[in-house]
């Protein structure tokens, strides 16, 4: 199967994710630009985990962890890895797995003959900080009338959420807020910022970030459902003290 080179959503995000089902491939610690364009190696072990195969090669360096776009890699196939970033402390859902270190990128041509194609360079840092700050940045504080909080017994405001986030810890939950921002295509997922006109710009609980993989646009009233998740860390700094992951939007 033929992989068409990109650049690994991931690079700019620095699924995530920054996600209910807990099928999300997130990194977990700084992202730092990949030392060299391309290795070379053998493929001793294959682990599929959509959207990524992850590969572990036999390379001049030593053994290394290489994800890549899902598809049929098979063991013993000689492949040429273009780097496109190193992720260190990289954790796995899918796999319940943290590697030490995932060299991320795309392979040059077809496995297993892997042709010399010219290397993708690697990510410029400055860009990737500012694309990371583009993402995660939250909005300025709202003036917006409050939106009626959702129904059910899992419902809850967002200044809710913030002031008993221990006890709601990987609980689902559905909040209904306005989307204030929305960020498309990191790590395969939407990432939006929501207010409900709940909580204080001094409290800093007015902002709750959602990732979803349904279609949401900014000025949306939206229910979200999905889990909450503490203090998740998608590396370069950016560490959340609370966000629902996987959401389905309702309307």
């Amino acid at each position: 199967m033929r992989f068409t080179p990109r650049l690994f959503v991931v690079a700019s995000l620095a699924a995530t994710g920054l996600v209910a089902c807990h099928k999300s491939e997130e990194p977990s610690a700084v992202v730092a630009p990949a030392a060299q364009n391309a290795i070379k190696g053998t493929v001793m072990e294959v682990l599929p985990a959509a959207p990524y195969t992850y590969l572990r090669l036999k390379a001049g360096q030593g053994e290394i962890w290489a994800a890549v776009p899902a598809g049929d890699v098979k063991v013993g196939a000689e492949v040429t890895l273009l780097v496109q970033v190193k992720m260190d402390k990289f954790e796995s859902k899918t796999l319940a797995r943290t590697f030490d270190a995932v060299y991320m990128g795309t392979l040059a041509g077809d496995a297993p003959t892997a042709a010399a194609a010219a290397p993708a360079p690697a990510p410029d840092p400055a860009a990737l900080a500012a694309s990371v700050a583009a993402t995660h940045a939250a909005p300025p504080f709202p003036n917006i009338e409050k939106v009626a909080k959702a129904t059910g017994p899992d419902a809850h405001t967002i200044a809710e959420i913030y002031a008993g986030k221990s006890a709601l810890k990987d609980r689902a939950l559905s909040v209904k807020a306005k989307v204030m921002k929305v960020r498309s295509g990191i790590m395969g997922k939407t990432w939006i910022h929501l207010s409900d006109g709940s909580g204080q710009a001094q409290s800093h609980d007015y902002d709750l970030t959602v990732t979803t993989k349904d279609a949401v646009q900014g000025g949306d009233v939206v229910t979200v459902k999905g889990f909450l998740h503490l203090n998740r860390d998608f590396g370069a700094g950016y560490v959340y003290p609370v966000i629902i992951e996987d959401a389905k939007i309702v309307r």
